[in-house]
């Protein structure tokens, strides 16, 4: 991979690269380069800062690292002995580099390989205090690409309506992918809704046909008091994303359709079965007549009949708490059943036949 040349600029570019982990001469040499060149190497965040002295502000060339493949010795001999090469190669290319000495090669491996993967390597030869430095430098990155990431990340994420209040013609597709429905389905319409990229914002994409496809692209944002706004010069105010839709159809007098694409669906149930003596398995269809019932059972009888039982089963001289009339259910046939009349008249039978045996065995 060639490094990039930057652009010559004024001030104190240094002060707006990221931090600095390891800085020091190396000789750089490009796969399109015939001559290598001695240029002062800053390892700033995970990317190589190339200036032609220490004391330059601006750089000359830059490499990033997300290309990384993998870092090699070259054992071949420099015309200065206590010079160490290694080679560089990422993802379109290689590049040579030239340390001062083996220690310094192992130092920038190490510094490069902590980046790169976000570890400390083990496999090198570096002291306890270099390698304390690494810790440090891979914590300072993780913490570096972090803060990167959420800065990045979108202050509002969007939030979809409800299933019912999302058109017909919303796809979670990307702008390509967008394109391409548009183009392959013409007779399913020529507008769509997408998510955006930014993934804060939504988006609507149409097709239509001038001496080939022409496509458009309109952002829908959504408003943190409700409602979406369809980004053009005159910014359109929409309560939903259904009059977005709408509104887009209105402005250009139905050019605009949404594009519905009806998905096939199968028309029988099919089933796959193995047969028991082959172990081949089929395809089969399964049959389209009425499901067969089987026999219902006659409904239990909880009326009459059951309380007519017991009052068959219990005998007349039965204790009177077995009976409730008053806490009975309303029912006309229980009532019929459990008449109060023949009871009340028992019972003043018994309680008189008691009471006389009682007065009797006093006398």
């Amino acid at each position: 991979m060639a490094a990039a040349p930057a652009n010559p600029r004024t001030g104190s570019l240094k002060a707006q690269l990221p931090p600095c982990y390891y800085e020091g001469y190396l000789e750089k040499r490009g796969a399109k380069e015939k001559v290598a060149r001695r240029l002062w190497t800053c390892l700033c965040g995970n990317t190589l800062y190339f200036f032609n002295n220490s004391k330059d502000t601006n750089y000359v060339e830059k490499l990033d690292l997300s290309g990384f493949v993998s870092l090699i010795d070259d054992p071949s001999r420099d015309r200065n002995l206590e010079a160490a090469r290694l080679n560089l190669r990422m993802k379109d290319g290689e590049i040579k580099l030239t340390a001062p000495n083996l220690e310094a090669r192992e130092l920038w491996k190490g510094f490069l390989y902590s980046v790169v993967d976000l570890a400390v390597p083990t496999t090198l030869t570096l002291l306890p205090g270099q390698l304390h430095m690494l810790k440090e430098v891979v914590e300072k990155e993780k913490m570096r690409r972090k803060a990167r990431a959420s800065s990045r990340a979108p202050s509002s994420p969007l939030s979809l309506p409800l299933v019912g209040e999302i058109p017909a013609c919303f796809r979670p597709v990307s702008r390509t992918e967008a394109e391409v429905l548009l183009e392959r389905h013409p007779d399913c319409g020529n507008m769509l809704l997408r998510p955006g990229r930014d993934g804060s914002s939504l988006a609507v994409t149409t097709r239509q046909d001038l001496n080939g496809s022409v496509f458009r692209h309109y952002r829908v944002t959504q408003k943190q008091q409700g409602g979406y706004i369809i980004d053009v010069e005159n910014p359109i105010p929409c309560p939903t994303l259904h009059d977005v839709i709408n509104a887009l159809v209105e402005k250009t007098a139905g050019t605009l359709q949404p594009f519905i694409l009806e998905e096939p669906y199968e028309e029988n149930i099919t089933f796959v079965s193995s047969n028991d003596e082959n172990g081949e398995r089929t395809l089969h269809c399964a049959p389209t007549g009425p499901l067969s019932r089987a026999p219902s059972l006659p409904p239990k009888q909880v009326g009459t009949d059951r309380w007519s039982l017991r009052s068959q089963t219990r005998s007349p001289s039965s204790s009177p708490r077995s009976f409730s009339p008053s806490g009975s259910p309303s029912n006309s046939m229980r009532r019929l059943v459990l008449s109060p009349s023949p009871l009340s008249q028992s019972l003043t039978d018994e309680l008189k036949q008691k009471l006389e045996k009682r007065r009797t065995s006093q006398e």
